[in-house]
């Protein structure tokens, strides 16, 4: 019983072929498509004022060098949103479990941040490492310690995402299988506790916007400190 719960975060297979490129592909084909005519339909206007909306509070605190990384962070914001919302869905798979994935987005896009800040401002993206007004004595450790807290940065990113949709599914999974054994016995605590799955359902639906918020919120805020 235990392995089964842990079954759904395995990459699903059809004739010894990985389903993952697949779980990747199909949020994009359920966006609708921009059109060149003046009025929209009501889908894609409130797409785009979605979009504009959280393209503006994640680029509020941000210089205007950073604006050109818009597009790319509005564009994995949404791909995030959907592949956790899809993976609510029964019989689905949630790409966004595996730490591997995760850190493929995390790693390159802050190593990124990095270079952009050592290039062009060497000496303020060094002066991160050591605070200023710093005691002599402590700048040798404090220097270590910022140093792990850089480095640390992607590996915080891509775990936070991982770890808090699995911990969802799970705690889900448990619900439903607690409800599903006790309907027999008790319907009346059957039905509390499907209740509380429903709960937890709102409350998993939320957690996978936030979550995909977060994430890109955070790359903005080390990209706003090295641009």
């Amino acid at each position: 019983m235990t392995l089964s719960f842990f079954d759904q975060f395995s990459s699903p297979m059809f004739l010894g072929i990985p389903l993952m490129a697949l779980a990747l592909v199909v949020p994009w084909l359920l966006l609708p498509t921009p059109t060149t005519r003046w009025l929209n339909n009501r889908l894609l206007t409130l797409q785009n004022w979605f979009i504009g909306r959280l393209t503006r509070e994640l680029f509020l605190p941000v210089n205007l060098p950073g604006h050109k990384w818009a597009l790319l962070l509005a564009s994995l914001m949404l791909f995030l949103i959907s592949l956790n919302m899809l993976g609510l869905l029964p019989y689905t798979f949630t790409p966004t479990t595996q730490l591997s994935l995760n850190m493929g987005f995390a790693l390159p896009l802050w190593m990124a941040t990095v270079i952009i800040g050592m290039r062009n401002q060497p000496t303020e993206a060094l002066g991160h490492l050591l605070p200023e007004g710093t005691p002599t004595l402590l700048i040798p450790v404090l220097i270590v310690i910022e140093t792990i807290s850089l480095f640390i940065r992607p590996l915080a990113l891509g775990v936070r995402l991982t770890a808090n949709l699995t911990a969802g599914h799970l705690f889900n999974s448990l619900i439903a299988t607690a409800a599903t054994v006790l309907l027999p016995l008790m319907p009346t605590v059957a039905i509390l506790t499907a209740i509380l799955l429903f709960l937890l359902t709102l409350l998993e639906v939320a957690v996978a916007m936030i979550q995909a918020y977060v994430f890109v919120l955070l790359l903005s805020l080390y990209l706003q400190e090295n641009v």
